[in-house]
């Protein structure tokens, strides 16, 4: 159920944050339409908040717009996923080099903040966990000093959001990641090549595993 929003809280923000957590949660499924009518009414507003919301999703990748046809939850294919992770693993091998060579104390300590902690394996606690996740490999590829890399890490990002939730591996998130800025804060770049690959390759044996086991048919991957 829609939280109910005040005059001022209905915007095109809020109404993207909603719908965003939606789709990362899984509880829209890929190639589930959105009532975009039924949307506005629900947060007591016109339809142009709630379509702009879902042209922000569409840059996000989560989002399909289909001429004459409407707002989709975009399907993503086993070949899509694959070659999603394999530009994961280049790109982010790329940004820890880099950002152990570069990172400045601020981008270090920047970096150890992200992260408030396992709350347990609620919806909200991994809706926490997705936005943390994005945010430390945000700031892993800024500490690399290139800034076109920084945003294709994050557009990255929000295409694999909902397939990391998947993985549910909230519990061990943080102290992966603490694994990582130890090796940057020391400049060890074997040692930071190290720590991502582990977690890189641990989530992405998990990732293939549960949609191939369980989730093929919701996720559309044959």
């Amino acid at each position: 159920m829609f939280p109910v929003w005040d005059e001022d809280q209905t915007s095109k923000s809020a109404i993207y944050v909603e719908l965003r957590r939606s789709i990362i949660l899984r509880h829209r499924k890929p190639g589930e339409r959105f009532d975009v009518e039924e949307i506005a009414q629900q947060y007591n507003t016109s339809v142009t908040p709630v379509r702009d919301a879902l042209q922000m999703l569409s840059h996000d990748g989560l989002v399909n717009i289909k001429p004459r046809s409407g707002y989709f939850v975009i399907r993503t294919t086993l070949k899509q996923l694959r070659d999603l992770l394999d530009l994961r693993h280049v790109l982010e091998l790329a940004a820890v080099e880099r950002a152990a060579m570069k990172a400045t104390p601020e981008q270090i300590a920047e970096l150890r903040k992200v992260h408030a902690g396992y709350t347990g394996d609620d919806d909200v606690s991994y809706d926490r966990y997705t936005d943390e996740n994005r945010k430390f490999h945000y700031l892993l590829a800024k500490a690399s000093g290139n800034n076109e890399l920084t945003q294709l890490m994050g557009r990255l990002h929000d295409r694999l959001a909902p397939f990391m939730v998947m993985r549910h591996g909230g519990r061990n998130q943080e102290s992966t990641h603490q694994r990582i800025v130890d090796a940057i804060e020391s400049q060890n770049v074997e040692a930071a090549r190290e720590a991502l690959l582990d977690d890189i390759e641990r989530s992405h044996e998990s990732i293939l595993d549960k949609v191939l086991q369980e989730e093929a048919q919701s996720w559309h991957v044959g």
